[in-house]
């Protein structure tokens, strides 16, 4: 989903669910283009860096999505698997998007599985809940209802839902897309620095392409900054 109206390939998106791609070789296929990705075309560099939470030393990948939307649905499984196979010196995680108030109630729902431990489990059900099955699950008490048919207690999935952290979680991703001016969903951060979509690259794959790139290229800009510290 998208403020802008953007087309995506569903053949390409098919073929790498498929497929299972791996990441390097989609640098590969990045490294043998004739032009290389450039900012203001294929990604966008922020003015201003976003906050991180990766590791010292990590670059940090976030992919920012909306349950409800169908572009991210068909991105789950091909990001999926490139994540399982980023090398060890990237932190992958997930954002959830508000654009607007009402989508709040799905920001909680992300963090309350994650915070339950729950996402490797149910964070691709909430998908096909959604698309496959056709259900909504919009607002509070249809959210609470679908947790606890996956077998969550009630009384405990409302206690994390409306916790806190889980409060600070959403704050803090509504923030951090700002931050990254995101316009639509889904879409690539790395490592506070740079953004790219599947509008910004063309494709959802090549978007992936793009962020590898940039993955070098935020390693090298760190490996150069320890160098200068030590210098």
């Amino acid at each position: 989903m998208q403020r802008r109206k953007f087309s995506v390939s569903a053949a390409t998106l098919a073929a790498a669910a498929a497929t299972g791609m791996s990441a390097l070789p989609l640098l590969a296929q990045a490294q043998a283009q004739a032009k290389p990705f450039q900012s203001g075309s294929d990604y966008l560099t922020l003015d201003k860096p976003a906050a991180t939470e990766a590791p010292a030393g990590q670059v940090e990948v976030v992919e920012f999505f909306w349950y409800n939307c169908s572009h991210c649905n068909g991105f789950e499984p091909m990001f999926d698997a490139w994540a399982k196979k980023a090398p060890k010196d990237v932190f992958v995680r997930r954002a959830p998007i508000a654009f607007r108030p009402d989508f709040e109630p799905q920001q909680r729902l992300y963090y309350t599985l994650e915070s339950m431990g729950k996402v490797d489990e149910l964070h691709v059900k909430v998908f096909s809940t959604i698309h496959g099955e056709k259900q909504l699950l919009n607002t509070a008490e249809q959210i609470t209802a679908w947790a606890e048919k996956q077998g969550i207690p009630k009384a405990k999935f409302l206690e994390m839902y409306n916790s806190f952290s889980v409060s600070t979680k959403v704050r803090k991703a509504t923030q951090l897309q700002n931050a990254y001016a995101l316009d639509g969903v889904p879409a690539l951060g790395i490592n506070g620095r740079y953004f790219t979509s599947g509008s910004q690259a063309k494709t959802l794959e090549r978007a992936l392409q793009v962020a590898e790139h940039l993955i070098v290229q935020s390693r090298q800009a760190m490996g150069s900054a320890g160098k200068s510290a030590k210098s």
